[in-house]
């Protein structure tokens, strides 16, 4: 079988409605920083019968904090800026800055993000990296409460400034109600290592059924379920197994059934990933949160959002796991590049924050990719 991103020649809808043949662009993957597209540009085009199903990670990706490594929203802001701003080291042993903006992806072959060169640094903006502070400084603005609204305590959160910050990101929950509005079918698994899942779900909860959030007082007119059981997935070299409170699926009997069992799955809802397992496999793409793809399913598509996608397999945190005939129960590992912008998005936290459509216009852009895949293997 052909790799499912072969019959695209690996080229992916842009922003601006152009096309790029794996071409590596800054912030964002495949999309143009500076061109914003309104919602709804793509939503006519594709079949919005099928079902979507979104697996999304917390820390870095809707929210700007981290409890696992206690980092409030000023900190794990300028630990975020550490992964996306590149240099290189010098001849001389002296770092050396490649690029004077963040992006996602690195801005030559030979440069490294700083975090990579020398890991945590507090206070990045502060000192080494001063010249990013800026950048800093707008998207905290831009991340305050609304100012006169009460400071719900399950959905703002105090930084170590003092001011008042959104715990969830609003383009998540501007993503709910577009596809609401859209009239999809679509449901959402929140995918972390972390610790934070049960907090989101209670918080997701009381959005959708409270009229809590000053931005998105409708949301509960979606009628979205929420299950508030935090799941887990476990891995070892003899397979995954999945539970969730009465629910265990297992590998062993057939990785299809995982497949299906996630396919089918309704709402809101949530499991915790397996980070040891990750570590073991020195972070690379075969320890990672396991997502199950069937290239050949016109009726669900399954994406995944997450900060730590990376197209570099030694150092990416989803493991993609394609099968390799309808129906079939053996899978391969795909390479991230391969479905980069087709079921796995790489989150660009900057712009999740500063535009309200980004997770949108992301699905929108998967949507057509997959789409235009699944035509042209059928031409």
């Amino acid at each position: 079988m052909a790799e499912f991103g072969e019959n695209l020649g690996h080229q992916v809808e842009k922003q601006d409605g152009t096309n790029s043949r794996n071409i590596p662009e800054p912030v964002g993957g495949t999309c143009d920083p500076a061109v914003t597209v309104p919602r709804g540009l793509w939503s006519s085009n594709h079949d919005r019968r099928k079902k979507l199903i979104l697996h999304i990670d917390l820390n870095n990706t809707i929210l700007v904090s981290d409890a696992v490594t206690s980092q409030g929203t000023v900190a794990a802001l300028d630990y975020f800026l550490t992964t996306v701003t590149w240099g290189r080291m010098s001849k001389h042993g002296k770092w050396e800055w490649l690029s004077d903006s963040p992006s996602l992806l690195p801005p030559c072959d030979d440069a490294v993000s700083y975090y990579s060169q020398f890991g945590r640094v507090p206070g990045f903006t502060s000192a080494a990296g001063r010249r990013f502070r800026g950048v800093l400084d707008e998207h905290l603005e831009l991340l305050r409460w609304p100012e006169g609204t009460k400071g719900d305590r399950e959905l703002a959160i105090k930084g170590e400034d003092g001011r008042l910050y959104h715990w969830i990101l609003p383009s998540f929950f501007q993503l709910l109600r577009d596809l609401a509005q859209e009239g999809r079918e679509f449901a959402v698994l929140f995918r972390t290592f972390g610790t934070d899942l049960p907090r989101v779900l209670k918080a997701v909860f009381k959005v959708l059924n409270e009229r809590t959030h000053p931005l998105f007082p409708d949301l509960p007119d979606l009628k979205l379920s929420v299950n508030m059981t935090a799941g887990k997935i476990r891995c070892s070299k003899s397979g995954v197994v999945l539970s969730r409170a009465e629910d265990r699926v297992s590998s062993r009997d057939g990785e299809r059934g995982l497949y299906q069992y996630f396919s089918s799955v309704q709402g809101l809802g949530g499991f915790q990933d397996h980070f040891d397992w990750w570590a073991s496999n020195t972070f690379s793409i075969r320890g990672g949160k396991p997502l199950w793809v069937d290239p050949f399913d016109q009726n669900v598509q399954h994406i995944f959002i997450d900060d730590n996608i990376r197209q570099n397999d030694k150092d990416t945190i989803v493991h993609p796991k394609v099968f390799l005939d309808p129906d079939s129960a053996e899978t391969r590992t795909a390479c991230t590049s391969e479905l980069y912008d087709i079921t796995l998005v790489q989150t660009d936290l900057l712009r999740a924050i500063s535009d309200p459509s980004y997770f949108t216009q992301r699905v929108h852009i998967c949507l057509e990719n997959y789409d235009r895949n699944l035509q042209q293997g059928a031409d």
